[in-house]
């Protein structure tokens, strides 16, 4: 699976098309983004046609998942990469989205994150920080959406141009995702998709 990547760019769009290439979603002020084919995204957990498994749901609500968050792998980041960002998105939740994961200071040698990096200390021994998401926990918080329509999951990895963020661990999601994208030289993204099924009557 080839997704493609950008160069950061000011404006407020999402494009992108399930598991196929799409543009970087600025959700923020930001630079100039310009489409960059070599720096890809991908994950074993979130392939084409690949029903999202059960461990990735949120552990609470009325989702009981495993909150365990995805596998992922990248390449063809920017040569003058410092370090990398994470992030998910919901654009389809109520009001301004929600903040699923937020994830800073992954090493610039990185190109991969393991299936439950967020909770098993794989994030933490490699020096990373974690923000605040919209469920009120630090760290993964998985989809959970009411039942019915479909909701969207923009994955994004960020390669930035320095080490010397601004963030610590808790800060909420939306002010990583502020930080991130004003030190990022280009992006890559996927997409899937998850919709709860309605309760049984």
């Amino acid at each position: 699976m080839r997704l493609t990547g950008r160069r950061v760019s000011s404006g407020r769009h999402v494009a992108s098309i399930l598991f196929l290439a799409c543009a970087v979603a600025g959700f923020s002020n930001s630079r100039e983004v310009a489409a960059d084919p070599a720096f890809t995204l991908s994950s074993t957990d979130l392939a084409p046609g690949k029903t999202i498994g059960r461990d990735l749901l949120f552990d609470q609500s009325e989702c009981k998942g495993g909150n365990r968050s995805p596998q992922i792998s990248w390449r063809g980041a920017p040569a003058n990469t410092r370090s990398f960002a994470v992030t998910i998105f919901d654009p389809d939740a109520p009001g301004r989205g929600w903040w699923h994961w937020a994830v800073a200071g992954i090493p610039a040698g990185t190109d991969r994150l393991p299936n439950n990096a967020s909770a098993s200390g794989v994030l933490r021994k490699m020096g990373a920080i974690e923000a605040r998401n919209d469920w009120d926990t630090d760290g993964y918080g998985g989809p959970c959406p009411p039942p019915g329509k479909p909701h969207r999951y923009i994955v994004t990895v960020y390669a930035l141009d320095s080490t010397d963020l601004r963030l610590r661990q808790g800060t909420p999601a939306l002010m990583f995702e502020h930080e991130i994208r004003t030190m990022t030289i280009a992006s890559a993204q996927l997409t899937f998709t998850y919709a709860r099924p309605d309760a049984p009557r």
